[in-house]
């Protein structure tokens, strides 16, 4: 893999911003709209998209996982989550694009208090879902207005540089890895469709056309996806349509005695095949242009869930077994980091985020980071999805925290782990609140629960100790992982919004958090897997949790004190399986950092 390159930004960034919205107000008249939404969104819906489609970062200057601008011909508004209610204004000219935080105001809402009765929204239908096209239309509505779906975007038409569509390599899953033949998927996919009474699924979402298909392909950064569609019908071939003509030879000979691949340009033409036919879309990944064309062809389309979706959740032997050797080989790399970092006077925050790359490549079969290495000293650690940049980077002094969210793609397993460290004497008010997190990250950790028990329910576990002090987080407790895939998966999560019952196999992250706003932030993270447990005299099945992912925490933030002797028992058992398991994967310098850095409560 290459080096995390750096952004540099210069003081003419506001100024192209302005120049790029006027562009775009421009070629919104000749189009006949009054407006138009500009989503951070490819076709896909996916989080992490190819160069082409980053219209939102092109736009404002924004360059955060989730966001909406809306453009009008004289308002313009940028809508993000609480993620990056920090980044927004450091990145968006507030005099061109106002931002608004999602707890102030949605998308919708905006619209319907701000469009002017008459006027036409524009939309690009192969970035919205059904569902969010509604909830538009409700909003235009609102204001005695409407909504349009444009054939060309706008934005494109004013891009000028606008990079090229992706074509990387496409590649087999090996089944030492995927633990179950694509064959076997598919039939238990058609199933599926059986049940739901459906003759054909358009997988729409990358990851699960590269799960179905035992592919892995190279696309987009940190995740390794094959953009494209497939059309998997209930009896019959199904056929792959990739964006990259780039296939490997043993991907196409896998793949051949069961399904066919073609170009991207194949894709709509093929839909005219499902006339009569009732097709499943993807709810989450499907664009609102999928389900114009399936009708168009005389089709039925039934928008709900990918059945993928909640198969790929589940990771069967191969992919756990996967899961536990890559974060052996990852924690083995992080504590290498952990140590030299320890060493640092003041380390600085690319410094840092170039050394843990360094180190996760030296430890071997590294073929990406899953996602951009969130490392923030001081004040940038309150910022909870920031992104050190040339201009921002800086040294952490002493008395202050660094924190560091990271993870790996290895062929066998994805990895996702945060650590908070000091730099030199923590303050007081620090480790309390680094214990408090720490408490709810271990209740977590040590949870035991009936099945069926939902993420949202287990949520709150992870925030009782801040609520004890009036404090809390803005940010969910848990995502769902894949195997060697998305570093953020569903349907499963732990948040207040975690609806979907846990289930063993699940992996998910564990990464209760606490921020103050101009001085620091607080995170703790590991990945943990959910497991079948007995419990004696018990009358019900039950689950727990087990932690995959192995590296010390900081004891100099931990108050004892405030642990119960349960949770200190369990943090004095996790630092002993650490070092019993990495040590031989050691040198003798970083072995003796690691035997103090885990040495009992």
């Amino acid at each position: 893999m290459s080096r995390t390159r750096f952004q540099t930004f210069d003081d003419s960034s506001h100024r192209k911003a302005a120049e790029r919205v006027a562009a775009l107000r421009a070629a919104l008249r000749e189009a006949g709209v009054d407006g138009f939404v500009v989503p951070r969104a490819d076709e896909h819906q996916s989080e992490y998209v190819p160069a082409n489609a980053e219209r939102l970062a092109w736009l404002t200057g924004f360059t955060g996982s989730a966001g909406t601008a809306v453009i009008l011909a004289d308002a313009a508004a940028l809508f993000v989550d609480g993620r990056y209610t920090l980044q927004a204004p450091e990145q968006v000219d507030p005099g061109v694009v106002a931002i608004v935080p999602l707890a102030e105001s949605t998308a919708e809402a905006w619209i319907a208090r701000t469009l002017r009765r008459g006027a036409v929204l524009g939309y690009d239908p192969w970035l919205h879902t059904p569902d969010g096209v509604a909830r538009l239309e409700r909003a235009a509505a609102k204001a005695g207005a409407e909504v349009k779906a444009l054939s060309e975007n706008p934005v494109d038409a004013v891009w000028a540089g606008r990079p090229k569509p992706p074509a990387g390599r496409v590649a087999a899953h090996p089944l030492d890895f995927a633990g179950e033949a694509a064959s076997e998927k598919i039939a238990r996919i058609r199933a599926e469709l059986e049940t739901g009474q459906c003759d054909a699924l358009v997988i729409s979402d990358p990851h699960n056309l590269a799960w179905a298909f035992n592919l892995r392909g190279a696309d987009v950064g940190h995740t390794p996806l094959a953009l494209g569609y497939a059309v998997l019908p209930r009896e019959g071939r199904p056929r792959l349509f990739l964006a990259s003509g780039d296939v490997t030879a043993e991907a196409r000979d896998a793949l051949g005695p069961i399904a066919d691949i073609d170009g991207r340009d194949a894709f709509e033409p093929a839909l005219g095949e499902l006339a009569g036919k009732r097709v499943r879309l993807d709810a989450a990944t499907g664009a609102v242009a999928l389900k114009e064309r399936v009708a168009a062809v005389g089709g039925t389309a039934d928008v709900g869930p990918d059945p993928i979706t909640a198969m790929k959740a589940v990771k069967n032997q191969a992919e756990i077994a996967g899961a536990r050797a890559a974060h052996r080989r990852d924690g083995a790399s992080v504590v290498r980091f952990l140590a030299w970092l320890d060493g640092q006077d003041a380390p600085s925050e690319i410094a840092a985020v170039e050394a843990l790359e360094d180190f996760r490549a030296a430890g071997g079969d590294l073929r990406d980071v899953s996602f951009p290495t969130i490392s923030g000293s001081g004040p940038n650690g309150a910022i909870v999805h920031y992104r050190v940049t040339r201009a921002t980077d800086r040294r952490a002094a002493p008395g202050e925290l660094f924190l560091i969210d990271s993870g790996a793609q290895y062929p066998d397993g994805t990895t996702d782990i945060t650590r908070t460290v000091a730099v030199g004497a923590p303050s007081a008010e620090m480790r309390d609140r680094y214990t408090r997190v720490l408490r709810g990250h271990v209740a977590i950790g040590r949870a035991v629960f009936p099945k069926g028990t939902t993420g949202a329910q287990i949520d709150t576990l992870a925030r009782l100790p801040l609520w004890e002090a009036g404090l809390d987080f803005d940010h969910g407790t848990g995502h769902g992982v894949g195997a060697f895939l998305s570093v953020h998966e569903g349907p499963q999560r732990i948040a207040k919004t975690g609806t979907v019952a846990l289930e063993p196999g699940m992996i998910l992250s564990n990464e209760p958090g606490y921020y103050r706003a101009g001085a620091y932030g607080i995170r703790i993270e590991n990945l943990v897997l959910v497991e079948p447990r007995t419990v004696p005299g018990g009358e019900r099945p039950v689950l727990g949790f087990e932690t995959l992912t192995l590296v010390p925490y900081d004891r100099r933030l931990i108050v004892p004190e405030m642990l119960s002797p349960d949770a200190r028992a369990w943090v004095d058992a996790y630092h002993a399986r650490v070092r019993d398991v990495l040590s031989a994967d050691l040198d003798p310098e970083t072995r003796a950092w690691l035997e103090r850095a885990t040495a009992a409560l």
